[in-house]
C-alpha cells in the first residue's frame, strides 16, 4: 500500500534570528513544497531517491533495512544527513521501519534546491508524518534551529511563531495585505547555511531582551499594515534593527542602494531570498540587474 505525504515550504518575514530566542517571527507557507512517497517491497532494504523540480533524481542511496546501515549511495554526506533522521525517528517510534521486508521511499520538490524554501524542513516533517512522530522533537534531536520551518509545514495559513519556555507556540491569522500586488520575493541567486548564521548570531554581543521585545514590537505591527508605506516603513526598522544588532549591513544598502522601495531579507542574511516593496516597475529593476528570479506575492504564499 502507498502512503503519500506532503509539507509546506516556509518563508520567514519577520524575526529572523530572533525567532531561535523567544521573539515573535511572522512565517508564511508558500504553495510550493515537497511530497514523500512510500512502498513496500520485498528487498530487505530502503531504498531511498530525491527527485528535483525538474523530475532529475539528484540523490539515491540503499540502506540495509535492520540497522539503516548505508549500503550504496551517490552522495555520502546526503545520505549521513538522512540517516541520522531516520535513526532519530525510529529511536522516538521503535515501531518505525520494524517491517524487515522493506521500503522504497522517493521525495519530489516543488521548487529548485537553492532556494531556501525548506527542503530540509519539508523532508523532516515528511519523515515525522511517516514515522507518527513529533516532528520538533525529530527536529531537535537530530539538528538546530527553532522549528517555525516545521510550523509552516503543518500549517496552511500565515502564521505567528514563537517558543515559550522553549515549546513552540504557533496562532494561525490572517494576513493578506491589500498592497499585496507590490510585493515581491526576489532570489540572490546563492543558498545561504542557515547554521552558519546562527552561529554567527550566537557569537554576536548584544541585549537578547531589548532586541527580543523590539522583534516583538515589529511582528505585531507589520500584521496590522493597511498601508503600503506604513509596510515599507515598519520593514526598514526591521532591516536597521537586525544590521545594528549583528553589525551587518543590511542588503537594500550592500546591493541595492537605488531601489526606490523597502527591501528585507528573509531568514539568515546573505543569500537565498528577499522581500522588496515597490511598485509595478520593481521586476525589471531586479532582473535589470541580473536576479532573474523574481515571484509575485501571489504567486509564492499559500
Amino acid at each position: 500500500m502507498i502512503k503519500n505525504f506532503y509539507s509546506n515550504g516556509k518563508l520567514l518575514i519577520t524575526g529572523e534570528y530572533g525567532v531561535l530566542d523567544g521573539g515573535l517571527s511572522l512565517a508564511l507557507p508558500t504553495k510550493l513544497g515537497q511530497s514523500l512517497s512510500v512502498v513496500p517491497n520485498s528487498t530487505n532494504t530502503l531504498h531511498w531517491q530525491s527527485i528535483d523540480h525538474l523530475k532529475n533524481m539528484w540523490f539515491e542511496v540503499t540502506f540495509e533495512i535492520k540497522t539503516l546501515t548505508i549500503i550504496t549511495t551517490n552522495e555520502q554526506q546526503t545520505a549521513e544527513v538522512l540517516q541520522k533522521m531516520l535513526l532519530e525517528a525510529k529511536k522516538l517510534n521503535p515501531l518505525f521501519l520494524s517491517d524487515p521486508t522493506g521500503y522504497k521511499a522517493q521525495t519530489l520538490l516543488d521548487f529548485p534546491r537553492d532556494w531556501g524554501l525548506g527542503s530540509s524542513s519539508t523532508l523532516l516533517n515528511n519523515i515525522a508524518q511517516w514515522a507518527t512522530i513529533n516532528p520538533y522533537t525529530l527536529l531537535w534531536n537530530s539538528f538546530t534551529g527553532s522549528g517555525y520551518d516545521i510550523a509552516c509545514a503543518k500549517h496552511n495559513t500565515p502564521i505567528l511563531y514563537q517558543l515559550v519556555h522553549k515549546k513552540p507556540t504557533v496562532t494561525e491569522v490572517v494576513f493578506c495585505p491589500e498592497f499585496s500586488d507590490a510585493l515581491y520575493f526576489i532570489h540572490l541567486n546563492k543558498k545561504q547555511n542557515s547554521r552558519e548564521g546562527i552561529l554567527n548570531y550566537r557569537k554576536a554581543n548584544f541585549n537578547t531582551q531589548e532586541f527580543i521585545s523590539e522583534i516583538n514590537i515589529l511582528t505585531n505591527t507589520l500584521i496590522h499594515c493597511k498601508d503600503l508605506e506604513r509596510f515599507k516603513r515598519v520593514i526598514s526598522k526591521h532591516e536597521t534593527l537586525i544590521g545594528k544588532t549583528l553589525n551587518l549591513k543590511p542588503v537594500k544598502s550592500l546591493l541595492f542602494p537605488d531601489y526606490e522601495g523597502a527591501i528585507k531579507s528573509l531568514g539568515a542574511w546573505g543569500g537565498d531570498f528577499i522581500l522588496a516593496a515597490g511598485d509595478r516597475s520593481t521586476p525589471s529593476y531586479f532582473k535589470e540587474k541580473g536576479y532573474k528570479t523574481v515571484v509575485a506575492y501571489k504567486d509564492m504564499i499559500l
